[in-house]
């Protein structure tokens, strides 16, 4: 089912919205039994324009997620010195590997490794502007063709590459669910992420950081902190609803921040 969000303008209707998120958020932590301080929430603010956006750091954003890394940049830039360089950045999107150089400059937090390659250039970069750079596997638990990540079976063998890139920070896995009503399926994706995480755990406990699970959108975030998602990003319940689907902006993208 398709929520229509208002639009945050004011501070005070950023305020209003991520309180609401926080008592949803606080409230399903509660049912899952899980403290509050287990689940971080990300503010995806993408195709919001930068005069909003001053007013939800105003609010008390402190970190925004991107899904394109030029995007992204322009706000960096336009943004900097009037937040005094204290707003971070999370690129949660795709990244094509001609774009490492951006994120090695300037982001924070980088959700979407999905190959040795990627990683190869994002450590080459990263090395030479003496970067560390926290990042997340993504792992497609859809298996929808038109969604990145590692294909689950691959996980284990793409963990075992990562000594060779030291200044990728692993935090954990990153998932897309399926986009859908059936609130099963969806479950279904944030408990094979779970799973997942669990057998890495396992396996290859020092090469994932604390095996954090990023999962959860505006949709669907209660029923991933039920399933044990430690960040959730969340766009459209805090910024409003975006005008055209994820597809329109970002061809094989699915699901809504």
């Amino acid at each position: 089912m398709t929520i229509n969000y208002a639009a945050a303008e004011t501070v005070e209707d950023f305020k209003h919205n991520l309180a609401v998120v926080e008592e949803k958020i606080a409230a399903a932590c509660k049912a899952a039994g899980r403290a509050r301080d287990e689940v971080r929430l990300l503010p995806v603010s993408k195709t919001v324009p930068e005069e909003r956006l001053f007013n939800a750091v105003a609010a008390g954003a402190t970190r925004l997620g991107e899904n394109k890394v030029q995007e992204a940049k322009r706000k960096w830039q336009n943004m900097r010195e009037a937040t005094n360089d204290q707003l971070e950045w999370a690129v949660i999107g795709h990244l094509q590997r001609n774009k490492a150089k951006d994120v090695a400059e300037f982001a924070a937090e980088f959700q979407a490794l999905d190959s040795v390659r990627l990683a190869e250039a994002l450590q080459r970069r990263l090395e030479m502007v003496e970067r560390d750079l926290e990042v997340y596997v993504q792992v497609n638990t859809s298996a929808e063709e038109s969604k990145f990540g590692l294909d689950p079976q691959d996980v284990d063998a793409f963990l075992d590459t990562l000594p060779n890139y030291p200044n990728l920070k692993v935090q954990g896995f990153m998932t897309l669910a399926i986009f859908s009503d059936d609130s099963d399926r969806v479950r279904t994706c944030f408990e094979l992420l779970r799973q997942i995480r669990d057998r890495a755990l396992l396996t290859h406990g020092d090469l994932i950081g604390s095996g954090l699970l990023s999962m959860g959108m505006s949709g669907d975030y209660e029923l991933a902190i039920a399933e044990g998602a430690n960040c959730v990003r969340v766009g459209q319940a805090i910024f409003g609803s975006r005008k055209y689907p994820d597809s329109y902006y970002w061809p094989g993208a699915a699901g809504t921040n």
